[in-house]
């Protein structure tokens, strides 16, 4: 009999133990479940299109700002860029010849002029004729309208010569973008391209994120969405070992505007056929003890201090 008494005392004891830590469990309930991902993600793509002759990136490696990890051949932007210096040369010794042409031509003027004075002095004496001084007024204008003909083409070879550095510019521009330079400090996350593989403007290389940020996106109830807005200050947990949790702070970046139901693998069958809404969560990672894909939930600080 005692037996029985001591043993229906024991399993009392048991189910108050355990009403009691389900009481306690339901006090410390978080407000969101869900997943770390990177904060902000870069996808870096090639500019120019070639083989990739050099491609020193593999996921994991940390790159640094502006750091160069590779390069498109460059070998038909060069040539391509030799022609054109090759015109600029021919183009340019148009010039020099042109400015000879107008050097003759102002000696040729300055004779004219100084022919015409003389003239028109023999005129004003009667020691000229009227064709003659004609006939030199006739000289010195054609010998103008040469000069500015010749300037006319020397404005022209200019344009031409702009024309051909602009495209020396852009070819110097494409030659220099055939450096893949890292454009964010961060860990390559993806690797897309090998070495030797064409590249092509616009295709992926390599997906690079600054890992130091990190987001939690979580989902709330419907319940809890007038609790919780853009900029809030909240507490963030993940796991330390089975027992307790590591706790950092969050600030809220974004909230959706449409409900969803809530993944499958983040609640219980029951609590999976609520619709939530999705919210992110940025968090710092200086430590980088958190890792991408790692659970995480929150709690809002002015429920947790109720």
């Amino acid at each position: 009999m005692k037996f029985v008494k001591r043993n229906s005392f024991l399993l009392l004891a048991g189910l108050v133990m355990i009403f009691l830590s389900s009481c306690s469990k339901q006090g410390n309930l978080a407000d969101g479940y869900g997943n770390f991902d990177a904060h902000a993600e870069v996808i870096v793509s090639s500019q120019t299109m070639g083989q990739l002759l050099q491609f020193n990136v593999e996921e994991g490696d940390y790159l640094k700002t502006g750091q160069i990890v590779g390069l498109v051949d460059t070998t038909q932007l060069h040539l391509k860029k030799e022609v054109m210096m090759n015109q600029k040369k021919v183009v340019a010794s148009k010039l020099d010849n042109i400015n000879a042409n107008i050097a003759v031509e102002r000696q040729q003027l300055k004779n004219n002029e100084i022919t015409l004075r003389r003239i028109q002095n023999l005129y004003r004496s009667n020691a000229a004729t009227k064709q003659q001084l004609d006939n030199i007024n006739g000289l010195v204008a054609l010998t103008r309208k040469r000069i500015e003909a010749t300037r006319t083409q020397k404005r022209n070879i200019y344009t031409q010569l702009k024309s051909i550095n602009a495209q020396i510019a852009e070819i110097n521009e494409s030659i220099q973008q055939s450096l893949i330079t890292n454009p964010v400090a961060g860990t390559v996350l993806v690797k897309y391209a090998e070495k030797g593989e064409l590249a092509t403007p616009g295709k992926p290389l390599y997906k690079i994120a600054n890992l130091k940020t990190l987001e939690l996106k979580a989902y709330v109830s419907g319940s809890q969405l007038s609790h919780i807005k853009i900029g809030q200050k909240v507490k963030v947990y993940y796991d330390k070992n089975k027992k307790s949790d590591n706790e950092i702070d969050g600030t809220v970046l974004w909230i959706s505007s449409q409900a969803e139901f809530t993944p499958k693998t983040i609640q219980t069958k029951q609590e999976r056929v609520n619709l939530v809404y999705a919210v992110k969560i940025k968090v710092s990672n200086a430590n980088g003890a958190l890792k991408i894909g790692m659970p995480g939930e929150f709690r809002i600080i002015s429920q947790q201090s109720k």
